[in-house]
């Protein structure tokens, strides 16, 4: 796009380095009680406990890790689409809406940002891994397979979207 006579830059959102610090930490210390219940607990509910905590804990310290090694940007958006580091790239013709969603668990919530593909079946197809596998559990939640948490991004979802539409003028958004 082209505002003021000058092509539009592109709009970059680090990771936030904070908040993704903050999950590995959390991660370990869940590790480390997983193998606490596993060394020091003798009972079956104790050691099943800690024999699921430690792997599963342990895979998202390392994917937490990796992400914090890696010095790619979370979110990239340009004139040409979105990029973003787990869900991949979209080229703004791809996507038919983009709205904020609210997960609700328990006492909490979490913002995240919902891309709507044109045709989310194409998008499966070439999405990552990690995004195809989590592609159900998304439906049974009724979101789409594109969504993006926003705990990892250093600004709000609002300005986020409002950055989306200055590169996509009359891109459906909702809040």
């Amino acid at each position: 796009m082209i505002e003021n006579g000058v092509p539009l830059s592109p709009t970059v959102y680090p990771l936030a380095k904070g908040r993704v610090w903050a999950m590995l930490a959390g991660s370990l210390v869940f590790v480390a009680l997983g193998i606490g219940f596993l060394v020091a607990h003798s009972t079956v509910k104790m050691t099943v406990a800690g024999a699921l905590a430690v792997p599963f804990f342990g895979f998202c310290s390392v994917s937490i890790a990796q992400r914090l090694l890696r010095a790619r940007p979370e979110l990239v958006l340009d004139d040409a689409g979105v990029d973003h580091a787990r869900l991949g790239r979209f080229d703004w013709d791809e996507i038919t809406a983009v709205r904020i969603r609210v997960q609700r668990v328990r006492n909490t919530s979490q913002r995240l940002i919902e891309l709507v593909p044109h045709d989310p079946e194409a998008y499966l197809a070439r999405a990552p891994k990690l995004v195809r596998s989590t592609a159900s559990t998304n439906a049974r939640l009724g979101f789409g397979p594109a969504v993006m948490a926003t705990n990892t991004l250093p600004v709000p979802p609002e300005a986020v979207l409002d950055a989306m539409r200055r590169h996509r003028p009359g891109l459906a958004a909702q809040h």
